[in-house]
């Protein structure tokens, strides 16, 4: 712990603007667990089945109801075609559709930034070692030449701090962008295909 708080230390300033980056990044991997994993969490075959099982049976009103239960996009995308029962075909459709684009977007929101952190964060590491090179360099320049080995090799080694710190933040924010990323597509892909067989029982139960 103590070799992190120095080599913290001795990174420069470039050592806080990484931090940031890593705030952030863990910010947003919190809050999209949260709307992904805890709000949108819901047993999506006993929910389509019971819908289906509620038009069939002609309960529109108790499966906007049931919809209104949650507020995962699922739900919200059906009740809104649910709401639209009376109306043609094209109307439950667009509604559906409607629906669709305010939610799915929800679900994307802010993962595309943790691949930038991660980015981000590694291009600042490598300015950070960049700019302590030259310092490092600089300060040999002028240095003693019994001194110069020792200075030089100092000077590496606190600038390399940086690029460790910096690959540090990028690597977890790859490896969350990439699961968040295939959990949401999971999600949107469960989505498409549940709001279809919702449509079809629907247009069904209408004729």
């Amino acid at each position: 712990m103590q070799y992190i708080s120095l080599a913290f230390k001795n990174g420069g300033p470039f050592m806080y603007v990484i931090l940031i980056t890593l705030i952030i990044g863990i910010a947003i991997i919190v809050e999209r667990f949260i709307y992904i994993a805890v709000k949108n969490r819901i047993d999506t075959t006993k929910f389509i089945n019971r819908i289906i099982e509620l038009v069939r049976n002609g309960g529109i009103k108790n499966a906007v109801e049931l919809c209104n239960r949650s507020e995962a996009a699922l739900p919200m995308i059906t009740a809104a075609g649910l709401k639209q029962y009376g109306k043609g075909d094209k109307e439950i459709q667009g509604a559906f559709e409607l629906a669709a684009m305010t939610e799915i977007p929800k679900l994307e929101r802010r993962t595309h930034y943790l691949s930038m952190i991660a980015n981000v964060a590694t291009l600042l590491g490598l300015l950070g070692t960049i700019v302590g090179l030259i310092q490092s360099f600089q300060a040999v320049s002028a240095a003693d030449s019994s001194q110069k080995a020792a200075l030089l090799s100092a000077g590496i080694a606190v600038a390399m701090n940086t690029t460790a710190f910096g690959l540090m933040v990028a690597i977890p924010c790859m490896v969350f962008h990439s699961y968040i990323q295939s959990k949401t597509n999971n999600i949107i892909d469960e989505i498409n295909e549940n709001v279809a067989r919702v449509y079809q029982r629907l247009t069904t139960a209408r004729r």
